[in-house]
C-alpha cells in the first residue's frame, strides 16, 4: 500500500515538473510581430534588440526590458500659451508625427519620451512665436511647422526618435482679437459681395450695350443687303428691258430687210412701185406733219387714180 502511494506521489511530482518545464520553455520562446521590436536585458544589462521573427531567451537571466512600436505615431498635445512679439497672448495646440528609429536609444535615452516631446514642443513653439507678430503668426503656419519639425528632429535624435511632421492644429487668439477678426472678415465679405454685384451690373450693362450695338450693325447690314438686292434687281430689270427693246429693234430691222429683199427678188414693175409709194404717202399723210413734199411720180399716179375713180363712178 505504501509502495503504491509512493508511486502515485512520484507520478504526480513528475507531471508537475513536466508542466513547469513546458511553461518555462514556452516563456523562453518569443515571436516578434511586424513593426515591433523587443529590447532584451541579461542580468540587468542591455543584451540586444530582437526584430521580426522567432527568438529564444535564457530563462531567469534574460528578460524583455521594453516592447517598442516602430510604426509612425501621432500625439496631440493640449493648447500651450504663447506670447507673440507684439505682446499678444494666444494658445496653440500642436500635433506631432514621430517614429522610433532606434529601440535601444528610445529605451535608455529618456525616461518618458512622450512627456519629453511635449515639453520640447512647447518650448520650441514659444521660441518661434516670440519672434513673430500676431499677423505673421496667423499667416505663417507652414513656416512655423517647418521650423518646429527641424528643431524637434534634432533634439529627439539622441532618443532614437525621428519627428516626421509637426502641425499647428489650432491658433486661438484672445476674445477681443477674435471679435475684431470676425468683424474684419465680415466687412471683407460684404466688400467682396458689393464688388461682385458691381461687376455683375457692369457686365450686364456691357452685354446690353453690345447686344444693341450688334443689333444695330445687323440692321444696317440687312438694310445694306436689301438696298444692294433692290439695286441689282432694278439693274437686272433695266438690262432685260434694254435687251427686249434691242431685240424688238433688231426684229423690225430684220423684217424691213426681209421685205426689201423680197421686193428685190420679186422684181416689181413701175406701177407696183408707184402704188407702194402711194401707200407710203397715205401713211405719211395720216401723221401730224404740217408740211409734206410729194414726189412728181406720186402726183401723176394720184391723178391717174382720180380719173379711174371718176370713170368707174359714171359707168
Amino acid at each position: 500500500m505504501e509502495r503504491e502511494l509512493a508511486v502515485g506521489t512520484g507520478i504526480i511530482i513528475f507531471l508537475v515538473l513536466l508542466i513547469l518545464a513546458l511553461v518555462l520553455l514556452a516563456s523562453c520562446v518569443k515571436i516578434v510581430p511586424q513593426a515591433h521590436a523587443l529590447v532584451i536585458e541579461r542580468l540587468g544589462a542591455y543584451q540586444g534588440t530582437w526584430g521580426v521573427g522567432l527568438h529564444f531567451k535564457m530563462p531567469f537571466i534574460d528578460r524583455v526590458a521594453r516592447r517598442v512600436l516602430l510604426k509612425e505615431q501621432v500625439v496631440d498635445f493640449a493648447p500651450q500659451p504663447v506670447i507673440t512679439k507684439d505682446n499678444v497672448t494666444m494658445r496653440i495646440d500642436t500635433v506631432v508625427y514621430f517614429q522610433i528609429t532606434d529601440p535601444k536609444l528610445f529605451a535608455y535615452g529618456v525616461e518618458n519620451p512622450i512627456m519629453a516631446i511635449e515639453n520640447l514642443t512647447a518650448t520650441t513653439l514659444r521660441n518661434i512665436i516670440g519672434d513673430l507678430e500676431l499677423d505673421e503668426t496667423l499667416t505663417s503656419r507652414e513656416l512655423i511647422n517647418t521650423k518646429m519639425r527641424a528643431s524637434l528632429d534634432v533634439a529627439t535624435d539622441p532618443w532614437g526618435i525621428k519627428v516626421n511632421r509637426v502641425e499647428l492644429k489650432n491658433i486661438i487668439p484672445p476674445d477681443q482679437i477674435q471679435d475684431a477678426m470676425e468683424k474684419q472678415a465680415k466687412a471683407e465679405r460684404e466688400r467682396r459681395a458689393a464688388v461682385t454685384q458691381a461687376e455683375g451690373e457692369k457686365t450686364a450693362t456691357i452685354l446690353v450695350a453690345q447686344g444693341k450695338k450688334e443689333s444695330a450693325i445687323l440692321d444696317a447690314e440687312a438694310e445694306k443687303q436689301a438696298a444692294i438686292l433692290r439695286a441689282e434687281a432694278k439693274k437686272e430689270a433695266t438690262m432685260r428691258e434694254a435687251e427686249g427693246q434691242a431685240e424688238a429693234i433688231l426684229r423690225i430691222q430684220q423684217a424691213n430687210a426681209d421685205g426689201l429683199r423680197f421686193l428685190r427678188e420679186a422684181a416689181p414693175d413701175s406701177a407696183v412701185l408707184q402704188l407702194k409709194s402711194l401707200e407710203a404717202f397715205a401713211k405719211a399723210a395720216d401723221g401730224q406733219a404740217t408740211k409734206i413734199i410729194i414726189p412728181s411720180e406720186i402726183q401723176g399716179l394720184a391723178g391717174l387714180t382720180r380719173s379711174i375713180a371718176e370713170v368707174a363712178k359714171e359707168s
